[in-house]
């Protein structure tokens, strides 16, 4: 076991916010594992890089030996919570937030360790609450204090609705960390106000206040907007190794040293090198990355999966070759319109979607440009139709 100091030193790494280092210093400092609470609402069935962050900084605490309470928030999920967005999430159903939760669970084991990971449903404590236990909660914390989370002011200043249930959703959430009883409760910085706001209702309830660590956001595969499925710009667990190498070949140059701080194991040291390196165009960023995107997908896969897709991602991109696996596309007929065959066999949401990417030029039979939205396509094996850089399929007739 590491000293106190140690600890803290690499816990402390890359964070955004700490309440505070000195109270986490003492509780490290105690002769028992702490308990670490991270909360999440299953709002999607699947896990992103964005997510690794944080389950990544609960695998550290885990690494000296503290246990994870990792609370799946299936009861807050049918509430919504904007954080940070100008409106409220949609609510989801009991059953929506069942599935997505059991998804969430089991892909969260790709970086926890199961033995110190204890997984709660906080429909388990809140379900039971009847409506004078929500008011006596509720009394617990006011508007004003609650008006300072920014999202809320702003629409508030801006005459934008704020429903009481949004108010209702920052207590819920500390009533968790009342329940579980926390030490500690980590989460992204968009989460820091509900945490703060869990440490005064746990202090409510005669309990020694959590202390608190947020971790950056990243951006996504775009470079502008926060990792995220709504915006389209994610990196999933579930990514195959090439989609996962590929994607993370497109994140911008300007994220490189970000994503290897937060989603690797790569030193302080080695990661200034990098910084250095890049700053002064002492090398390629696009070998940097290429590291990168092996290190990643190493993790959710395995280093042969990984090295095989680093050579996919040469041949395609590089030599121009085609991959060594290509998903079928059969057909009956002999010809088809170039519409039709993205939208109703190639996974293209419609049909304005499909002409926007022909009138981009993202779409190609073999080598060759299809730009016109009337185009006709022979079906044939020696048919390949490119959609993008990423995706390809063969054409087959039956």
């Amino acid at each position: 076991m590491q000293s106190p100091e140690e600890q803290l030193k690499k816990l402390s790494r890359n964070h955004v916010s700490l309440i505070s280092e000195k109270e986490l210093l003492e509780k490290l400092s105690r002769k028992r594992p702490l308990r670490v609470k991270l909360g999440v609402d299953p709002s999607r069935p699947d896990l992103h890089l964005g997510h690794a962050v944080v389950l990544r900084k609960l695998r550290e605490f885990q690494e000296f030996g503290h246990q994870v309470i990792l609370i799946i928030g299936d009861f807050t999920a049918r509430i919504g919570d904007p954080s940070g967005r100008s409106k409220a999430r949609p609510m989801l159903s009991r059953e929506e937030a069942e599935v997505n939760a059991a998804s969430y669970s089991d892909q969260a084991f790709r970086i926890l360790d199961r033995n110190l990971t204890d997984i709660r449903f906080n429909s388990e404590w809140l379900d039971p609450l009847n409506f004078e236990d929500v008011i006596r909660l509720s009394a617990k914390y006011t508007v004003a204090r609650m008006l300072e989370r920014h999202d809320f002011s702003k629409r508030y200043s801006e005459n934008e609705p704020i429903s009481v249930s949004e108010f209702l959703y920052p207590l819920a959430q500390a009533y968790d960390s009342v329940f579980v009883k926390s030490d500690i409760e980590i989460g992204g910085d968009d989460q820091f106000f509900n945490l703060v706001v869990a440490r005064k209702i746990q202090e409510e309830y005669g309990l020694e206040p959590q202390s608190i660590l947020t971790v950056p956001l990243i951006e996504g595969t775009d470079g502008n907007l926060k990792m995220s499925k709504s915006y389209d710009n994610y990196i999933a667990f579930e990514d195959t190794p090439r989609e996962m190498f590929g994607k993370l070949m497109s994140i911008p140059d300007t994220l490189i040293v970000k994503y290897m701080a937060l989603l690797t194991d790569r030193t302080d040291e080695e990661i200034q090198r990098v910084r250095e390196k890049l700053d002064k165009k002492l090398c390629n960023p696009r070998d940097i990355k290429m590291d990168l995107a092996k290190d990643i997908t190493a993790q959710f896969h395995s280093e042969e999966a990984a090295s095989y897709a680093a050579d996919e991602f040469v041949k395609i991109f590089r030599h121009k070759e085609l991959p060594d696996e290509i998903p079928e596309i059969k057909l009956g007929s002999d010809s088809i319109s170039v519409v039709d065959l993205l939208v109703n066999y190639a996974n293209i949401s419609s049909r304005s979607e499909a002409r926007r990417l022909l009138e981009q030029g993202g779409i190609r039979i073999g080598e060759e440009v299809i730009d016109d939205i009337h185009a006709i396509i022979a079906i044939s094996e020696d048919n390949v139709l490119r959609i993008g850089k990423k995706r390809f399929y063969r054409l087959v007739k039956c």
